[in-house]
């Protein structure tokens, strides 16, 4: 049998974010017993992107489940400039109305870059 000519292409789906937190992260415990900490992450979008748009900004919501990021994502305040890296995920689930499904960040590694402080002297 000869050789596929096509080219070898690996599928990858990583994403790498830098962002402020909308609100305090979230913990909750799942049906499944296993414990997840959900937040909001507000990223800038490029300026190219902004002439194609009227949105300035996108709010991604991003969940943790293991354990050094969910208790790294708990110490954060609204504001606080993050990096998350992890995978893009499609979560379905039954609601009252039939299915649905979101996507979200799955994250992997996280870690604050700047803390928001008071703009206004003590």
């Amino acid at each position: 049998m000869p050789a596929d000519p096509r080219p070898s292409l690996a599928h990858r789906n990583e994403i790498l974010l830098v962002g402020r937190l909308a609100d305090a992260a979230q913990e909750r415990e799942l049906p499944s017993g296993d414990v997840v900490v959900t937040f909001r992450l507000v990223v800038d979008r490029p300026p190219q992107s902004r002439a194609r748009s009227r949105a300035a900004v996108d709010a991604l919501e991003c969940s943790a489940f293991r354990a050094d990021v969910r208790r790294r994502a708990l110490a954060w305040s609204a504001g606080d400039v993050v990096q998350v890296e992890g995978a893009l995920r499609r979560r379905f689930w039954r609601s009252s109305t039939g299915p649905a499904s979101r996507g979200e960040i799955e994250v992997e590694r996280a870690r604050r870059l700047a803390v928001e402080r008071d703009a206004t002297p003590a």
